[in-house]
């Protein structure tokens, strides 16, 4: 028996009026309704039902009063998560909680940057980066993915002060090395600049390849917290189960003045000291009992990057495209075709009838973000219509 036979993924689930992002807020960023999105990362998928046998149990109970994070049930499920799926030891002491990893992205920037100064993201970048940054009124700097000496030539920049690193990384799928991450925090501690690392992709590597949890890199710099330089994970259970819509998330900050300080904000200035109860019993069901649904989401859609991979390749050979190393979302660099990416997107959406994602979202034009945490058919649906389209457009 395959890992996801006792599941079913096959079956179409009508997400259109439930106020759903990628379903109904599609006319919003592509000015058409009735097209069949591979947009915004969530998944089509029911959540695993473990969790949403918790979740109604919870609310059996039927009192939704004040909640605290701070207690042995949340914690040790974190704790458990982390122990049995990467074999990291976390200091539950070390722990924080926030509304979701942008907003706690954003606590951190202003804890550890002032007005105009640099904060370092490789590219292409996930919008959410660009939008946090910027909207604080920090200077957004650029790195290509992989490129270490324009990593360092940024770094060193004497007003940078903030790295912020997506492990795995968005939109590409990247998992970073052990010694990737090694480098990088060595890079760091040596310019001085902070690291904050999302790693709310963690959940979603690929067979073949292994996240490495940077609290572990940083841990082990040279044995104390204050050496390792100022840092901080940030990270959330909803984007692997596929629950973002009850908000959540929690991180791990290195320095204990720094953790002090950041729910001191969180709990006085943001007033957000009591967390929501539903992300907290979805969490504690997640990483309890979660771990054969995420395996065998996670295989099948293997199965549609599979499927994506094997048909682009046969229709277009130039592009000798291979699936993510971590994730749902099908990186394609169109480049190789020479394809004009307004004309293409025009013919997706007006004649084709779908919405994908163009690079130039991330700051990379000439690729497609294609998500396929869906049901094979819709993939399949999604990449004949973008075969399609880039015939139309002379590919």
């Amino acid at each position: 028996m395959s890992r996801s036979a006792r599941y079913d993924f096959d079956t179409v689930i009508d997400r259109r009026g439930t106020w759903c992002v990628q379903w109904d807020g599609v006319a919003e960023r592509f000015g058409m309704d009735g097209l069949l999105p591979f947009t915004i990362s969530d998944m089509d998928f029911e959540t695993a039902p473990e969790v949403l046998a918790a979740l109604r149990a919870r609310l059996e109970h039927g009192v939704l009063g004040y909640t605290t994070w701070q207690q042995d049930d949340f914690l040790s499920a974190v704790a458990h998560w982390h122990g049995t799926r990467y074999g990291s030891a976390v200091d539950t002491a070390r722990l924080v909680y926030g509304p979701s990893v942008l907003s706690q992205l954003s606590q951190l920037l202003q804890m550890w940057t002032a007005e105009g100064e640099g904060v370092v993201v490789h590219t292409p970048t996930y919008d959410g980066f660009r939008k946090a940054v910027l909207g604080l009124g920090r200077e957004l700097r650029g790195v290509p993915v992989g490129d270490t000496e324009a990593l360092e030539r940024e770094l060193a920049r004497a007003d940078a002060r903030v790295l912020v690193l997506c492990s795995p990384h968005n939109p590409t799928g990247r998992v970073w090395t052990e010694s990737e991450l090694r480098e990088t925090a060595a890079l760091a501690r040596r310019h001085g600049v902070a690291v904050i690392s999302d790693e709310i992709h963690a959940d979603f590597v690929h067979e073949g390849y292994v996240h490495v949890p940077y609290a572990r890199i940083a841990d082990e710099a040279d044995g104390t917290e204050r050496d390792a330089g100022r840092w901080a994970v940030i990270t959330s259970a909803s984007k692997s189960f596929n629950f973002p819509a009850l908000t959540g998330s929690y991180g791990i900050i290195g320095d204990p003045a720094d953790r002090a300080e950041y729910l001191r904000r969180m709990e006085t200035a943001e007033g957000l000291a009591s967390p929501a109860v539903l992300s907290l019993t979805a969490h504690i069901a997640a990483y309890r009992e979660g771990a054969a649904w995420l395996d065998a989401v996670r295989a099948y859609v293997t199965g549609n990057l599979a499927l994506v991979a094997e048909r682009l390749n046969t229709e277009f050979p130039a592009l000798a495209w291979e699936p993510p190393q971590a994730g749902y979302l099908a990186w394609i660099d169109l480049r190789p075709l020479g394809v004009d990416d307004e004309a293409l997107q025009r013919v997706l959406i007006e004649r084709e009838k779908v919405a994908i994602m163009p690079g130039s979202v991330y700051g990379a034009p000439g690729f497609l973000r294609l998500n396929v945490g869906c049901p094979r058919s819709k993939a399949e649906a999604g990449v004949s219509a973008l075969v399609r389209g880039l015939r139309a457009v002379g590919a």
